[in-house]
């Protein structure tokens, strides 16, 4: 479907083209922006309420600043789509998010426009810091801009971050794009803390007052913005307390203003060109702006899929049978189940709880489930804290963002021997979000810890059976239940939950010549071409380990010695996984077997539907029939 830009934006192949405007024009250019984005993801599908929010501030900062050599880095990257759209890359933006198309978010090796790389958040002010730093060191003339929305500013490192940029004396431009949400509604104390700041009509009268009072003044020369902005100061200090949080940290605060006046955004922003040193514009914005649906339910409209964008109907596929639920679900449904049975049962995620779907718990137990935030540091020392008091945390993080708590996975569980249980959940591949949201490492961080069970169901009774069996009473510490985003296998899901023994795998099918191991959901696929490979004569064994962290060691020597050729497959790295489990145990027990390993292999893999990447990998069904055939076929005919 061809969808036509506007008139000026259908001229703007670059931020050079952009810059060519009269500033009266951002008006209609934003206008036709805003409605292109709609146009494309209505269609195409992606994240949307993050870059309508931002439209307005887009077009003012490429048209005061001149990218790439201003460096601009977007937080997170979920409200970028404007920006690729301005350098560049509008005629491909239907590729956006397709398997080798477009990113959907900002990628160096894209664009000379994307200056960092991004995906997880909080990560902005460090790295256009460390820009600013070395643009000073090289004696370049250069500004430095981050884009960090307000709930990436609860991330840990920006605050680090904040804190060494008001004493580097850099030339950096902090831009907190303010709009109350992440994905979910911002919770904890910084939201209260710049709601203050924007609905504090006293210092806000007061300092327009103020500023237009001195602006009349030709007395005071060209020193009058300069005493303004000490009276502002002043002011700020002794009407809103709340606004030292940023200037204590000697970064000079600017705002708030209204985010989607591009004609003042460009004209402060130009005035913000010509003062050095760090310095933060606190922009106030709305989600979704300009799509009405989208600004009423902000969290439904962050990426919501293709819709119709008269109607505002979102498409869903219409199934004339029962599916599956989505293993989120599952883990969702399955806890409150368990928290009735057990009041020591406390959910804890950093703000991800419809992604979760902890959101289930939290609407029934408001008091034993916790939205941390974007925290995932703090989620799991609080799990920690929790756990010394006798209570059973589960704390749901994405396997990608796990990476971001790893120490303390260490430092404060496992060392201590706490039990915490770690539902990890987009284990694998993570589909069009690509590698910076791909769960593929978390088999092999975890599995290397002492004091950690480390388990993946393979279909959702499995997954209410590890839940079941995590939270009860056990010697161990942390247990470790990752599982992958989007449909189980059973429409029937709601089986009896039962203890499984920790440690335990189980024979799925016998056969003859050849042993398929499987952890996880990935062992389905098996399942699926087992037909096709009975039509061809061949008749391998599948065993569903379930647990790689303890291997089931008595199921591996009865494998180990019945089969001279065995396949693992498992939907994360093969450097370090489930594999390399099973080939340490062949060579601790001296095993003389042929071992294929199946998995991501020890490279970056981009983004594209599931199926899509498993085949890339050549762990899909094709790839698995494939690897069995290469494996059988010579002594298959040799018997013949």
């Amino acid at each position: 479907m061809l969808i036509e830009p506007g008139p000026l934006l259908a001229e703007i192949n670059n931020p050079g083209d952009l810059r060519k405007l009269d500033q009266s024009q951002l008006v209609q250019l934003s206008a036709e922006l805003r409605q292109f984005i709609i146009d494309m993801v209505s269609v195409y599908g992606g994240h949307f309420g993050a870059s309508l929010g931002v439209v307005e501030l887009t077009v003012a900062l490429h048209y005061v600043f001149n990218t790439p050599t201003d460096q601009l880095v977007w937080d997170v990257g979920h409200q970028a789509y404007g920006h690729k759209i301005l350098t560049g890359r509008r005629d491909k933006f239907h590729t956006n998010r397709i398997y080798q198309g477009l990113s959907g978010f900002p990628k160096r090796k894209e664009s000379e426009y994307d200056a960092f790389g991004v995906g997880h958040s909080s990560t902005s002010i460090s790295a256009a810091l460390g820009m600013a730093v070395a643009s000073k060191y090289k004696q370049e003339n250069k500004h430095h801009i981050a884009v960090i929305g307000d709930g990436a500013m609860t991330g840990g490192i920006a605050f680090e971050a904040m804190n060494h940029a008001g004493v580097s004396n850099s030339n950096l431009l902090i831009i907190l794009n303010d709009n109350c949400m992440s994905i979910d509604p911002n919770v904890g104390a910084l939201k209260d803390y710049l709601t203050d700041i924007t609905t504090s009509h006293t210092y806000n009268k007061v300092k327009d007052e103020v500023w237009n009072l001195l602006g009349k003044m030709s007395t005071f020369g060209k020193s009058a913005q300069e005493i303004a902005s000490k009276v502002e100061t002043s002011i700020k200090s002794f009407l809103l307390k709340p606004s030292n949080l940023f200037e204590s940290l000697n970064l000079r605060y600017f705002g708030p203003i209204d985010g989607h006046d591009v004609t003042h955004l460009t004209s402060v922003l130009n005035d913000l060109k010509h003062i050095p040193g760090p310095k933060l514009l606190h922009c106030v914005t709305v989600k979704g702006k300009g799509f009405a649906l989208a600004e009423k339910d902000q969290t439904k409209w962050h990426a919501p899929g293709k819709f119709d964008k008269v109607t505002g109907e979102i498409r869903k596929k219409v199934h004339t049978i029962p599916q599956p639920p989505k293993y989120q679900e599952v883990f969702g449904q399955t806890i409150v189940e368990l928290a009735k049975q057990n009041d020591k049962i406390i959910g804890v995620t950093p703000a991800m709880p419809s992604g979760s779907s902890l959101n289930i718990m939290m609407k029934e137990m408001p008091e034993r489930a916790f939205d941390v935030d974007i925290a995932e540091q703090h989620a799991v020392t609080f799990s920690a804290g929790l756990a010394t008091q006798g209570l059973v945390p589960f704390c749901n993080i994405y396997s990608t963002f796990m990476q971001r708590g790893y120490d303390q996975v260490i430092h404060d569980v496992c060392i201590q021997n706490l039990p915490v249980i770690f539902c990890l959940d987009r284990a694998g591949f993570a589909g069009a979000d690509g590698p910076t949201h791909h769960g593929a490492y978390d088999l092999a961080y975890m599995r290397c810890i002492p004091n950690m069970i480390v388990s993946s169901p393979m279909n959702e009774a499995e997954l209410r059976n590890l839940m079941y069996t995590a939270q009860l009473p056990r010697e161990s510490g942390a247990f470790c239940i990752r599982y992958p985003r989007g449909q189980g296998v059973m429409p029937e899901w709601k089986t009896p939950m039962e203890e499984i023994q920790i440690g335990k795998g189980r024979m799925i099918k016998d056969g003859e010549d050849l042993a398929i191991l499987t952890v996880g959901h990935i062992g389905n696929y098996v399942v699926q071409v087992r037909e096709r490979l009975e039509e061809d004569g061949l008749n391998p064994a599948h065993y569903d380990m379930r647990f790689v962290k303890p291997l089931d060691e008595a199921l591996l020597h009865e494998i180990f010695s019945k089969f001279k050729k065995v396949i693992t497959i498992e939907d994360g790295c093969i450097m370090g996984g489930f594999g390399s489990a099973v080939l340490e145990f062949m060579a601790d027990h001296q095993y003389q077997c042929e071992v294929k390993r199946l998995g991501i292999p020890d490279k970056i893999i981009e983004h594209g539907e599931q199926v899509q990447l498993h085949n890339e990998c050549d762990f899909g069904p094709e790839g698995i029939i494939n690897t069995v055939k290469q494996m059988l076929i010579p002594s298959f005919l040799e018997k013949e």
